[in-house]
Protein backbone atom coordinates (compact mmCIF):
# COMPACT_ATOMS: atom_id res chain seq x y z
CA UNK A 1 0.00 0.00 0.00
CA UNK A 2 0.68 3.61 -0.94
CA UNK A 3 0.64 4.12 3.38
CA UNK A 4 3.22 1.56 3.95
CA UNK A 5 6.44 3.06 5.02
CA UNK A 6 8.47 0.56 2.28
CA UNK A 7 6.41 2.31 -0.87
CA UNK A 8 8.75 3.56 -3.26
CA UNK A 9 6.63 4.41 -6.39
CA UNK A 10 4.54 3.14 -9.05
CA UNK A 11 5.64 1.40 -12.38
CA UNK A 12 5.48 3.64 -15.61
CA UNK A 13 6.71 1.71 -18.37
CA UNK A 14 7.29 -2.54 -18.79
CA UNK A 15 9.55 -4.21 -21.06
CA UNK A 16 10.49 -7.68 -21.47
CA UNK A 17 12.63 -7.64 -18.75
CA UNK A 18 13.06 -4.67 -17.34
CA UNK A 19 10.40 -1.81 -15.91
CA UNK A 20 10.86 1.79 -15.46
CA UNK A 21 9.71 3.24 -11.92
CA UNK A 22 8.74 7.28 -11.03
CA UNK A 23 9.80 7.33 -7.41
CA UNK A 24 7.31 9.16 -5.46
CA UNK A 25 7.91 12.61 -4.34
CA UNK A 26 6.20 12.41 -1.11
CA UNK A 27 8.86 10.40 0.66
CA UNK A 28 10.14 12.44 3.49
CA UNK A 29 13.51 11.30 2.63
CA UNK A 30 16.05 9.45 0.39
CA UNK A 31 17.37 7.20 3.00
CA UNK A 32 14.03 5.91 5.45
CA UNK A 33 14.60 3.91 8.29
CA UNK A 34 12.68 0.60 8.47
CA UNK A 35 12.76 -1.37 11.64
CA UNK A 36 16.02 0.58 13.03
CA UNK A 37 17.81 0.19 9.99
CA UNK A 38 18.84 2.55 7.32
CA UNK A 39 17.89 1.60 3.71
CA UNK A 40 19.36 4.25 0.48
CA UNK A 41 16.59 4.59 -2.18
CA UNK A 42 17.72 4.08 -5.52
CA UNK A 43 20.98 2.40 -4.91
CA UNK A 44 22.87 0.47 -7.98
CA UNK A 45 22.23 -2.84 -7.40
CA UNK A 46 19.68 -2.86 -4.50
CA UNK A 47 16.43 -4.89 -4.62
CA UNK A 48 13.20 -3.88 -5.02
CA UNK A 49 9.82 -5.87 -4.87
CA UNK A 50 6.31 -5.47 -6.65
CA UNK A 51 3.52 -6.46 -4.87
CA UNK A 52 0.17 -8.26 -7.13
CA UNK A 53 -1.90 -10.14 -4.93
CA UNK A 54 -0.31 -13.10 -3.54
CA UNK A 55 3.11 -12.75 -6.13
CA UNK A 56 5.83 -10.70 -5.53
CA UNK A 57 7.71 -9.86 -7.96
CA UNK A 58 11.48 -9.05 -7.42
CA UNK A 59 14.04 -6.92 -9.58
CA UNK A 60 17.34 -5.27 -9.36
CA UNK A 61 17.74 -1.30 -9.68
CA UNK A 62 19.89 -0.84 -12.90
CA UNK A 63 19.84 2.77 -13.06
CA UNK A 64 18.73 6.01 -11.49
CA UNK A 65 18.25 9.80 -13.15
CA UNK A 66 15.24 12.60 -13.46
CA UNK A 67 14.52 11.81 -16.89
CA UNK A 68 12.65 8.67 -17.64
CA UNK A 69 14.48 6.22 -20.30
CA UNK A 70 12.80 6.35 -23.91
CA UNK A 71 10.71 9.88 -22.63
CA UNK A 72 8.47 11.52 -25.32
CA UNK A 73 7.23 14.24 -23.27
CA UNK A 74 8.77 15.84 -20.64
CA UNK A 75 5.93 17.87 -19.95
CA UNK A 76 3.94 14.82 -18.23
CA UNK A 77 6.84 14.48 -15.44
CA UNK A 78 6.86 16.74 -12.60
CA UNK A 79 9.55 18.74 -11.81
CA UNK A 80 12.03 16.65 -9.26
CA UNK A 81 10.80 13.53 -10.38
CA UNK A 82 13.14 10.76 -9.98
CA UNK A 83 13.11 7.24 -12.06
CA UNK A 84 14.70 4.10 -11.85
CA UNK A 85 15.35 1.64 -13.71
CA UNK A 86 14.56 -2.02 -12.84
CA UNK A 87 15.95 -5.67 -13.91
CA UNK A 88 13.41 -8.33 -13.07
CA UNK A 89 14.50 -11.15 -11.49
CA UNK A 90 12.00 -13.56 -10.36
CA UNK A 91 9.21 -13.83 -8.04
CA UNK A 92 7.81 -15.54 -4.80
CA UNK A 93 4.23 -16.81 -5.29
CA UNK A 94 2.53 -17.14 -1.39
CA UNK A 95 4.73 -19.30 0.96
CA UNK A 96 6.41 -20.98 -1.60
CA UNK A 97 10.14 -20.45 -2.53
CA UNK A 98 11.40 -17.63 -4.21
CA UNK A 99 12.13 -18.84 -8.38
CA UNK A 100 14.33 -17.43 -10.80
CA UNK A 101 12.35 -16.16 -14.18
CA UNK A 102 8.93 -14.30 -14.03
CA UNK A 103 5.51 -15.83 -14.72
CA UNK A 104 3.91 -12.68 -13.81
CA UNK A 105 4.00 -9.36 -15.40
CA UNK A 106 3.64 -6.23 -13.59
CA UNK A 107 1.72 -3.72 -15.15
CA UNK A 108 1.30 0.16 -15.25
CA UNK A 109 0.82 1.57 -11.91
CA UNK A 110 1.40 -1.14 -10.15
CA UNK A 111 3.12 -0.33 -6.45
CA UNK A 112 6.73 -0.82 -6.34
CA UNK A 113 8.20 -1.34 -2.46
CA UNK A 114 11.94 -1.21 -1.37
CA UNK A 115 13.06 -4.58 -0.39
CA UNK A 116 13.99 -5.00 3.79
CA UNK A 117 16.09 -7.47 5.22
CA UNK A 118 12.99 -9.95 5.86
CA UNK A 119 12.67 -9.82 2.30
CA UNK A 120 15.92 -10.27 1.64
CA UNK A 121 15.70 -14.06 4.12
CA UNK A 122 12.42 -14.65 2.57
CA UNK A 123 14.68 -14.77 -0.89
CA UNK A 124 17.91 -16.50 0.04
CA UNK A 125 15.96 -19.03 2.84
CA UNK A 126 17.87 -21.19 5.23
CA UNK A 127 20.78 -23.02 4.62
CA UNK A 128 19.96 -26.50 3.90
CA UNK A 129 21.73 -30.02 3.39
CA UNK A 130 22.36 -29.20 -0.26
CA UNK A 131 24.03 -25.60 0.60
CA UNK A 132 27.45 -24.51 0.79
CA UNK A 133 27.43 -20.86 2.51
CA UNK A 134 29.40 -18.26 0.11
CA UNK A 135 29.41 -15.35 2.46
CA UNK A 136 27.49 -12.37 3.26
CA UNK A 137 24.90 -10.10 1.64
CA UNK A 138 26.87 -6.91 0.66
CA UNK A 139 23.20 -5.09 2.01
CA UNK A 140 22.94 -6.92 5.22
CA UNK A 141 26.12 -8.50 7.06
CA UNK A 142 23.59 -11.16 8.74
CA UNK A 143 22.54 -12.23 5.78
CA UNK A 144 24.33 -15.66 4.58
CA UNK A 145 24.00 -16.25 1.03
CA UNK A 146 23.99 -20.24 0.05
CA UNK A 147 25.07 -21.83 -2.97
CA UNK A 148 23.33 -25.09 -4.37
CA UNK A 149 26.73 -27.51 -4.01
CA UNK A 150 25.14 -29.72 -6.71
CA UNK A 151 24.86 -27.37 -9.12
CA UNK A 152 28.38 -25.42 -8.02
CA UNK A 153 30.15 -28.42 -8.61
CA UNK A 154 28.53 -31.01 -11.26
CA UNK A 155 27.33 -27.73 -13.40
CA UNK A 156 30.84 -26.24 -13.52
CA UNK A 157 32.18 -22.97 -11.52
CA UNK A 158 34.42 -20.18 -12.50
CA UNK A 159 36.47 -17.88 -9.69
CA UNK A 160 37.20 -14.81 -12.22
CA UNK A 161 39.28 -11.11 -10.47
CA UNK A 162 42.11 -8.77 -11.35
CA UNK A 163 45.26 -9.36 -9.18
CA UNK A 164 44.57 -8.52 -5.74
CA UNK A 165 40.47 -8.76 -6.02
CA UNK A 166 40.22 -12.03 -2.85
CA UNK A 167 40.72 -14.95 -5.56
CA UNK A 168 42.85 -17.06 -3.53
CA UNK A 169 41.06 -16.31 -0.29
CA UNK A 170 37.60 -16.55 -2.39
CA UNK A 171 38.82 -20.24 -3.23
CA UNK A 172 39.10 -20.94 0.50
CA UNK A 173 36.32 -20.58 1.56
CA UNK A 174 34.54 -22.47 -1.25
CA UNK A 175 37.08 -25.31 -0.41
CA UNK A 176 36.51 -24.81 3.31
CA UNK A 177 32.77 -24.47 3.20
CA UNK A 178 32.48 -28.11 1.22
CA UNK A 179 35.37 -29.88 3.29
CA UNK A 180 34.04 -28.83 6.62
CA UNK A 181 30.14 -29.54 5.63
CA UNK A 182 30.41 -32.88 3.56
CA UNK A 183 32.83 -35.70 5.41
CA UNK A 184 32.48 -37.78 1.89
CA UNK A 185 33.67 -34.76 0.11
CA UNK A 186 36.55 -34.92 -2.00
CA UNK A 187 38.97 -31.78 -3.84
CA UNK A 188 41.81 -31.82 -5.99
CA UNK A 189 43.43 -28.77 -6.84
CA UNK A 190 45.82 -28.06 -9.10
CA UNK A 191 48.48 -25.39 -7.86
CA UNK A 192 50.76 -24.23 -10.37
CA UNK A 193 52.16 -21.70 -8.25
CA UNK A 194 52.48 -23.75 -4.33
CA UNK A 195 50.21 -20.93 -2.63
CA UNK A 196 47.57 -22.86 -1.00
CA UNK A 197 49.10 -25.31 1.27
CA UNK A 198 49.73 -22.77 3.95
CA UNK A 199 45.84 -22.22 4.26
CA UNK A 200 44.93 -25.94 4.25
CA UNK A 201 46.95 -27.24 7.19
CA UNK A 202 45.57 -30.50 7.29
CA UNK A 203 45.48 -31.24 3.25
CA UNK A 204 47.25 -33.75 1.42
CA UNK A 205 49.92 -32.32 -0.67
CA UNK A 206 52.31 -33.76 -3.17
CA UNK A 207 55.31 -31.87 -4.50
CA UNK A 208 58.26 -32.36 -6.36
CA UNK A 209 61.14 -33.28 -4.25
CA UNK A 210 58.96 -33.11 -1.33
CA UNK A 211 60.46 -35.88 1.36
CA UNK A 212 56.90 -36.93 2.79
CA UNK A 213 55.18 -36.85 0.16
CA UNK A 214 56.60 -36.09 -3.60
CA UNK A 215 54.81 -35.92 -6.74
CA UNK A 216 55.28 -38.73 -9.24
CA UNK A 217 53.87 -38.71 -12.34
CA UNK A 218 54.71 -41.85 -14.60
CA UNK A 219 55.76 -40.81 -17.97
CA UNK A 220 54.54 -43.88 -19.58
CA UNK A 221 50.92 -43.04 -18.15
CA UNK A 222 51.16 -40.62 -21.55
CA UNK A 223 49.01 -41.21 -24.36
CA UNK A 224 51.32 -41.79 -27.65
CA UNK A 225 50.52 -38.44 -28.68
CA UNK A 226 51.26 -36.59 -25.14
CA UNK A 227 54.68 -38.71 -25.41
CA UNK A 228 55.96 -38.00 -28.77
CA UNK A 229 55.22 -34.65 -28.22
CA UNK A 230 57.32 -34.78 -24.62
CA UNK A 231 60.22 -36.78 -25.83
CA UNK A 232 60.64 -35.86 -29.52
CA UNK A 233 58.01 -32.44 -30.23
CA UNK A 234 56.65 -34.81 -32.60
CA UNK A 235 52.98 -34.15 -33.16
CA UNK A 236 49.95 -35.95 -35.04
CA UNK A 237 50.85 -33.97 -38.13
CA UNK A 238 54.02 -35.63 -38.60
CA UNK A 239 52.27 -39.31 -38.51
CA UNK A 240 53.52 -39.18 -42.36
CA UNK A 241 57.03 -39.78 -41.24
CA UNK A 242 58.35 -42.86 -40.96
CA UNK A 243 60.25 -42.19 -37.86
CA UNK A 244 56.86 -41.17 -36.30
CA UNK A 245 55.11 -44.34 -37.31
CA UNK A 246 58.38 -46.51 -36.14
CA UNK A 247 58.56 -44.83 -32.41
CA UNK A 248 54.78 -45.62 -32.01
CA UNK A 249 56.10 -49.08 -33.03
CA UNK A 250 58.82 -49.34 -30.87
CA UNK A 251 56.83 -48.44 -27.91
CA UNK A 252 54.42 -50.42 -28.32
CA UNK A 253 57.08 -53.00 -28.85
CA UNK A 254 58.49 -52.48 -24.92
CA UNK A 255 55.06 -51.67 -23.30
CA UNK A 256 54.02 -55.32 -24.78
CA UNK A 257 57.06 -57.26 -22.70
CA UNK A 258 55.56 -55.74 -19.66
CA UNK A 259 51.86 -57.05 -19.65
CA UNK A 260 52.02 -58.61 -16.09
CA UNK A 261 51.46 -55.99 -13.57
CA UNK A 262 50.36 -55.18 -9.96
CA UNK A 263 47.07 -54.96 -11.05
CA UNK A 264 46.55 -57.76 -13.19
CA UNK A 265 47.59 -59.36 -16.40
CA UNK A 266 46.83 -57.43 -19.83
CA UNK A 267 46.24 -59.17 -22.92
CA UNK A 268 48.98 -58.33 -25.19
CA UNK A 269 46.37 -58.18 -28.23
CA UNK A 270 44.72 -55.21 -26.04
CA UNK A 271 47.92 -53.24 -25.64
CA UNK A 272 48.69 -50.34 -27.91
CA UNK A 273 51.06 -46.90 -27.83
CA UNK A 274 48.32 -45.42 -25.97
CA UNK A 275 47.86 -47.85 -23.22
CA UNK A 276 49.18 -46.82 -19.55
CA UNK A 277 51.57 -50.10 -19.14
CA UNK A 278 55.44 -49.38 -17.81
CA UNK A 279 58.53 -49.58 -19.97
CA UNK A 280 61.80 -48.61 -19.65
CA UNK A 281 62.70 -45.17 -21.48
CA UNK A 282 66.12 -45.07 -21.54
CA UNK A 283 66.17 -49.05 -23.17
CA UNK A 284 63.62 -47.23 -26.23
CA UNK A 285 66.80 -44.18 -26.09
CA UNK A 286 69.31 -47.07 -26.29
CA UNK A 287 67.79 -49.09 -28.67
CA UNK A 288 67.81 -46.06 -30.80
CA UNK A 289 71.22 -45.33 -30.42
CA UNK A 290 72.21 -48.91 -31.22
CA UNK A 291 70.39 -48.88 -34.74
CA UNK A 292 71.87 -45.75 -35.45
CA UNK A 293 75.88 -46.31 -34.43
CA UNK A 294 75.74 -49.94 -34.87
CA UNK A 295 78.06 -51.42 -38.16
CA UNK A 296 77.42 -54.86 -39.61
CA UNK A 297 79.41 -57.01 -41.99
CA UNK A 298 76.86 -57.02 -44.45
CA UNK A 299 76.05 -53.50 -46.52
CA UNK A 300 72.16 -54.35 -47.42
CA UNK A 301 69.78 -52.85 -45.18
CA UNK A 302 67.52 -55.71 -44.57
CA UNK A 303 70.69 -57.83 -43.59
CA UNK A 304 71.46 -55.23 -41.08
CA UNK A 305 70.60 -57.59 -37.91
CA UNK A 306 71.75 -58.08 -34.89
CA UNK A 307 73.42 -61.06 -35.76
CA UNK A 308 75.17 -59.46 -38.11
CA UNK A 309 76.33 -56.36 -36.00
CA UNK A 310 80.27 -56.01 -35.15
CA UNK A 311 79.15 -54.82 -31.14
CA UNK A 312 82.04 -54.93 -28.98
CA UNK A 313 80.11 -53.91 -26.03
CA UNK A 314 76.74 -54.04 -25.08
CA UNK A 315 76.90 -50.93 -23.24
CA UNK A 316 74.76 -50.17 -20.40
CA UNK A 317 70.90 -48.39 -21.15
CA UNK A 318 70.28 -47.70 -17.47
CA UNK A 319 73.27 -45.70 -16.83
CA UNK A 320 72.95 -44.31 -20.77
CA UNK A 321 76.07 -45.58 -21.82
CA UNK A 322 75.51 -46.85 -25.56
CA UNK A 323 76.57 -49.74 -27.13
CA UNK A 324 80.26 -49.82 -29.31
CA UNK A 325 80.88 -51.44 -32.12
CA UNK A 326 83.59 -51.71 -34.52
CA UNK A 327 84.29 -48.84 -36.48
CA UNK A 328 82.95 -48.80 -40.10
CA UNK A 329 85.14 -47.96 -42.80
CA UNK A 330 85.28 -44.91 -45.23
CA UNK A 331 85.36 -47.34 -48.63
CA UNK A 332 82.92 -50.69 -49.59
CA UNK A 333 85.47 -52.33 -46.71
CA UNK A 334 84.18 -54.65 -44.04
CA UNK A 335 82.58 -53.13 -41.44
CA UNK A 336 79.76 -51.39 -43.64
CA UNK A 337 77.43 -48.09 -41.27
CA UNK A 338 74.31 -48.86 -40.28
CA UNK A 339 71.89 -47.67 -43.34
CA UNK A 340 69.13 -47.30 -40.14
CA UNK A 341 69.09 -43.64 -39.64
CA UNK A 342 65.32 -43.27 -39.72
CA UNK A 343 66.07 -42.22 -35.61
CA UNK A 344 68.77 -39.47 -35.49
CA UNK A 345 66.78 -36.71 -34.31
CA UNK A 346 64.64 -37.88 -31.96
CA UNK A 347 67.53 -39.90 -30.47
CA UNK A 348 69.32 -36.67 -29.16
CA UNK A 349 66.38 -35.69 -27.78
CA UNK A 350 65.28 -38.30 -25.79
CA UNK A 351 68.91 -38.75 -24.58
CA UNK A 352 68.70 -34.54 -23.92
CA UNK A 353 65.15 -35.00 -21.53
CA UNK A 354 66.63 -37.91 -19.85
CA UNK A 355 69.52 -35.86 -18.62
CA UNK A 356 67.38 -33.38 -17.42
CA UNK A 357 66.76 -33.75 -13.46
CA UNK A 358 64.24 -31.66 -13.88
CA UNK A 359 62.12 -34.00 -15.66
CA UNK A 360 62.90 -36.32 -12.78
CA UNK A 361 59.08 -36.53 -11.09
CA UNK A 362 58.30 -38.10 -14.71
CA UNK A 363 60.94 -40.64 -16.05
CA UNK A 364 61.64 -41.50 -11.94
CA UNK A 365 58.42 -41.78 -10.52
CA UNK A 366 59.62 -43.30 -7.12
CA UNK A 367 58.02 -47.26 -6.80
CA UNK A 368 55.21 -46.26 -9.17
CA UNK A 369 56.73 -48.74 -11.65
CA UNK A 370 53.68 -51.24 -11.60
CA UNK A 371 55.92 -53.89 -11.42
CA UNK A 372 56.45 -56.01 -8.45
CA UNK A 373 57.47 -55.62 -5.84
CA UNK A 374 56.40 -51.99 -6.29
CA UNK A 375 53.00 -50.45 -6.46
CA UNK A 376 51.04 -49.67 -9.52
CA UNK A 377 48.83 -46.80 -11.21
CA UNK A 378 45.78 -48.21 -8.41
CA UNK A 379 47.78 -46.95 -5.54
CA UNK A 380 48.98 -43.70 -7.25
CA UNK A 381 44.73 -42.82 -7.48
CA UNK A 382 44.36 -44.01 -3.94
CA UNK A 383 46.95 -41.35 -2.95
CA UNK A 384 45.35 -38.77 -4.98
CA UNK A 385 41.55 -39.29 -4.69
CA UNK A 386 41.23 -42.28 -2.88
CA UNK A 387 42.45 -41.40 0.71
CA UNK A 388 40.79 -40.29 3.89
CA UNK A 389 41.70 -36.77 2.89
CA UNK A 390 38.67 -34.51 1.74
CA UNK A 391 41.57 -32.24 -0.62
CA UNK A 392 44.55 -33.13 -2.46
CA UNK A 393 47.10 -30.66 -3.41
CA UNK A 394 49.18 -31.17 -6.24
CA UNK A 395 51.67 -28.57 -6.53
CA UNK A 396 52.91 -27.90 -9.33
CA UNK A 397 55.38 -25.19 -8.41
CA UNK A 398 58.63 -27.26 -9.43
CA UNK A 399 57.36 -28.62 -13.03
CA UNK A 400 58.91 -26.93 -15.97
CA UNK A 401 56.95 -24.35 -18.00
CA UNK A 402 57.46 -26.53 -21.05
CA UNK A 403 55.73 -29.25 -19.31
CA UNK A 404 53.18 -27.75 -17.16
CA UNK A 405 50.74 -28.31 -19.99
CA UNK A 406 51.27 -32.06 -20.65
CA UNK A 407 51.37 -32.47 -16.57
CA UNK A 408 48.18 -30.70 -15.85
CA UNK A 409 46.26 -32.74 -18.84
CA UNK A 410 48.13 -35.81 -18.09
CA UNK A 411 46.77 -35.77 -13.94
CA UNK A 412 43.29 -34.28 -15.61
CA UNK A 413 42.62 -37.31 -17.92
CA UNK A 414 44.05 -39.94 -15.21
CA UNK A 415 41.65 -38.97 -13.09
CA UNK A 416 38.98 -38.32 -16.06
CA UNK A 417 39.44 -42.01 -16.98
CA UNK A 418 39.08 -43.32 -13.11
CA UNK A 419 35.82 -41.93 -12.91
CA UNK A 420 34.51 -43.24 -16.00
CA UNK A 421 35.88 -46.61 -16.11
CA UNK A 422 34.62 -46.81 -12.57
CA UNK A 423 31.10 -45.13 -12.85
CA UNK A 424 29.59 -48.20 -11.49
CA UNK A 425 31.58 -48.92 -8.81
CA UNK A 426 30.57 -48.30 -4.97
CA UNK A 427 33.34 -45.87 -4.36
CA UNK A 428 34.12 -43.89 -6.78
CA UNK A 429 32.89 -43.02 -10.24
CA UNK A 430 29.18 -41.69 -9.83
CA UNK A 431 29.05 -42.68 -6.41
CA UNK A 432 31.46 -40.16 -4.91
CA UNK A 433 32.16 -37.11 -7.05
CA UNK A 434 35.00 -35.40 -7.33
CA UNK A 435 35.75 -31.47 -7.48
CA UNK A 436 38.75 -30.69 -9.81
CA UNK A 437 40.13 -26.85 -8.97
CA UNK A 438 42.72 -25.21 -11.22
CA UNK A 439 44.39 -22.10 -10.09
CA UNK A 440 45.91 -19.68 -12.95
CA UNK A 441 44.13 -21.45 -15.25
CA UNK A 442 44.89 -19.12 -18.11
CA UNK A 443 48.37 -19.85 -18.17
CA UNK A 444 47.60 -23.43 -19.51
CA UNK A 445 44.06 -23.48 -20.66
CA UNK A 446 44.23 -20.04 -23.26
CA UNK A 447 41.93 -20.43 -26.15
CA UNK A 448 44.53 -19.46 -28.74
CA UNK A 449 47.10 -22.68 -27.96
CA UNK A 450 45.22 -25.01 -30.43
CA UNK A 451 48.08 -27.68 -29.30
CA UNK A 452 47.43 -27.72 -25.59
CA UNK A 453 46.76 -31.04 -23.76
CA UNK A 454 45.52 -29.87 -20.82
CA UNK A 455 42.62 -27.90 -22.53
CA UNK A 456 41.75 -30.85 -24.08
CA UNK A 457 41.31 -32.13 -21.33
CA UNK A 458 39.90 -30.16 -19.12
CA UNK A 459 37.48 -29.26 -22.01
CA UNK A 460 35.86 -32.93 -21.44
CA UNK A 461 35.55 -32.57 -18.04
CA UNK A 462 33.32 -29.31 -18.93
CA UNK A 463 31.35 -31.15 -21.60
CA UNK A 464 31.15 -34.58 -20.17
CA UNK A 465 32.18 -34.63 -16.86
CA UNK A 466 28.69 -34.20 -15.02
CA UNK A 467 27.97 -37.39 -16.52
CA UNK A 468 31.06 -39.13 -14.54
CA UNK A 469 30.16 -37.09 -11.37
CA UNK A 470 33.58 -35.37 -12.47
CA UNK A 471 32.77 -31.12 -11.44
CA UNK A 472 35.58 -28.45 -12.36
CA UNK A 473 36.16 -24.83 -10.98
CA UNK A 474 38.45 -22.81 -12.77
CA UNK A 475 40.48 -19.84 -11.00
CA UNK A 476 41.60 -17.14 -13.19
CA UNK A 477 43.00 -13.11 -13.57
CA UNK A 478 42.21 -13.44 -17.16
CA UNK A 479 38.98 -14.59 -18.53
CA UNK A 480 39.73 -13.03 -21.82
CA UNK A 481 42.52 -15.43 -22.48
CA UNK A 482 40.52 -18.81 -21.05
CA UNK A 483 38.84 -21.51 -23.48
CA UNK A 484 35.61 -20.33 -24.79
CA UNK A 485 34.35 -23.63 -24.39
CA UNK A 486 35.15 -23.78 -20.83
CA UNK A 487 33.25 -20.76 -20.21
CA UNK A 488 30.39 -21.86 -21.83
CA UNK A 489 29.68 -24.54 -19.72
CA UNK A 490 30.75 -23.08 -16.84
CA UNK A 491 27.23 -22.70 -14.48
CA UNK A 492 28.02 -20.42 -11.70
CA UNK A 493 30.39 -17.32 -12.15
CA UNK A 494 32.13 -15.78 -9.11
CA UNK A 495 33.30 -12.74 -10.33
CA UNK A 496 36.00 -10.50 -8.47
CA UNK A 497 36.99 -6.83 -9.40
CA UNK A 498 37.83 -6.90 -12.80
CA UNK A 499 39.17 -3.80 -14.57
CA UNK A 500 39.94 -4.65 -17.94
CA UNK A 501 37.39 -4.16 -20.09
CA UNK A 502 37.97 -6.95 -22.28
CA UNK A 503 37.86 -9.10 -18.97
CA UNK A 504 34.45 -7.91 -17.71
CA UNK A 505 32.70 -8.29 -21.68
CA UNK A 506 33.67 -11.96 -21.08
CA UNK A 507 32.04 -12.49 -18.44
CA UNK A 508 28.89 -10.13 -19.77
CA UNK A 509 28.78 -12.52 -22.67
CA UNK A 510 29.09 -15.85 -20.37
CA UNK A 511 27.04 -15.75 -17.81
CA UNK A 512 24.00 -17.65 -17.14
CA UNK A 513 21.81 -14.74 -16.01
CA UNK A 514 21.07 -11.59 -18.40
CA UNK A 515 21.54 -9.63 -15.54
CA UNK A 516 24.13 -6.73 -17.07
CA UNK A 517 23.19 -4.44 -13.93
CA UNK A 518 25.17 -6.38 -11.58
CA UNK A 519 28.11 -7.47 -13.81
CA UNK A 520 28.62 -3.82 -14.98
CA UNK A 521 29.42 -3.09 -10.81
CA UNK A 522 32.92 -5.31 -11.19
CA UNK A 523 35.17 -2.18 -11.53
CA UNK A 524 33.55 -1.55 -8.78
CA UNK A 525 33.68 -4.13 -6.47
CA UNK A 526 35.86 -3.62 -2.84
CA UNK A 527 38.58 -6.41 -2.21
CA UNK A 528 37.22 -9.80 -1.63
CA UNK A 529 33.44 -8.70 -2.69
CA UNK A 530 32.18 -10.96 -5.22
CA UNK A 531 29.04 -10.58 -7.64
CA UNK A 532 27.88 -14.14 -7.97
CA UNK A 533 25.30 -15.31 -10.73
CA UNK A 534 24.64 -18.43 -12.27
CA UNK A 535 22.58 -21.77 -11.52
CA UNK A 536 23.82 -22.33 -8.03
CA UNK A 537 22.57 -18.97 -6.36
CA UNK A 538 18.77 -18.38 -5.81
CA UNK A 539 19.03 -14.90 -7.71
CA UNK A 540 22.39 -12.62 -8.52
CA UNK A 541 23.81 -11.22 -5.74
CA UNK A 542 26.84 -9.27 -4.37
CA UNK A 543 28.19 -11.20 -1.54
CA UNK A 544 31.50 -9.97 0.64
CA UNK A 545 33.61 -13.16 1.26
CA UNK A 546 35.15 -13.26 4.58
CA UNK A 547 38.69 -13.34 5.21
CA UNK A 548 40.44 -16.79 5.69
CA UNK A 549 43.20 -17.51 8.23
CA UNK A 550 45.39 -18.97 7.87
CA UNK A 551 45.82 -17.64 4.01
CA UNK A 552 47.06 -18.52 1.33
CA UNK A 553 51.01 -17.27 -0.11
CA UNK A 554 49.71 -15.14 -2.66
CA UNK A 555 49.04 -12.09 -0.25
CA UNK A 556 50.71 -9.32 -1.24
CA UNK A 557 54.43 -8.13 0.92
CA UNK A 558 54.22 -5.37 3.47
CA UNK A 559 55.74 -3.27 1.07
CA UNK A 560 55.87 -0.22 3.38
CA UNK A 561 57.31 -2.00 6.04
CA UNK A 562 59.83 -3.46 4.43
CA UNK A 563 61.49 -0.65 2.63
CA UNK A 564 61.56 1.60 5.84
CA UNK A 565 63.88 -1.43 7.19
CA UNK A 566 67.85 -1.18 6.42
CA UNK A 567 68.95 -4.05 4.62
CA UNK A 568 72.49 -4.29 5.00
CA UNK A 569 75.09 -5.37 1.94
CA UNK A 570 76.27 -8.91 2.73
CA UNK A 571 78.46 -10.44 -0.41
CA UNK A 572 76.96 -13.59 0.60
CA UNK A 573 73.43 -12.92 -0.11
CA UNK A 574 72.84 -14.51 -3.47
CA UNK A 575 74.44 -18.13 -3.35
CA UNK A 576 71.53 -20.09 -2.31
CA UNK A 577 68.81 -18.12 -4.48
CA UNK A 578 71.24 -18.69 -8.07
CA UNK A 579 71.92 -22.55 -6.60
CA UNK A 580 67.89 -23.21 -6.33
CA UNK A 581 67.55 -21.28 -10.28
CA UNK A 582 70.23 -23.48 -11.37
CA UNK A 583 68.74 -27.04 -9.76
CA UNK A 584 64.99 -25.52 -9.91
CA UNK A 585 64.50 -26.50 -6.23
CA UNK A 586 63.03 -24.76 -3.56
Amino acid sequence: MKTDITYLGKIIRVDSNVVEVEVCNDIPSSAPIINGRLYKIGQIGTFVKIPIGNILIYGIVSSVSNIPNKADDLSNFGYGSRFLSVQLVGEKIGEEEFEKGIGTYPTINDEVHLVIEQDLFDIYGKKDDGCIEIGRHSSSENLSVYADIKKLVLRHCAILGSTGSGKSNTTVSIVKSIINDYNGSRVVLIDPHGEYSSAFPDAKVFKINDATSPLYIPFWLMNFDELAYFLVNAKPIDDSKPEYRLLRELITTFKKKNNILISGTIDQNFITADSPIPFNVRELWWEMNWWLNATFTTSDRDSQTITTSTQTSKGDYLNLIPASFLPYATNNALPHKSRHGEYYSYEKKILSRLKDSRYDFLFNPGDITGLAPNRDLNDLLNDWIGSESKLVILDLSGVPFEVLDITVGLITRFIYDSMYWGRHETYTGKQRPILMAYEEAHTYLNKNDNNSYSKVAVERIFKEGRKFGIGALVISQRPSEISETILAQVGTFVALRLTNSGDQSIVKSSAPDNLNTLIDLLPALRTGEAIIVGEAIRIPSRVRIKLNQPRPTSDDPDLVKSWNKVHPENIENYKIVVNKIRQQKN
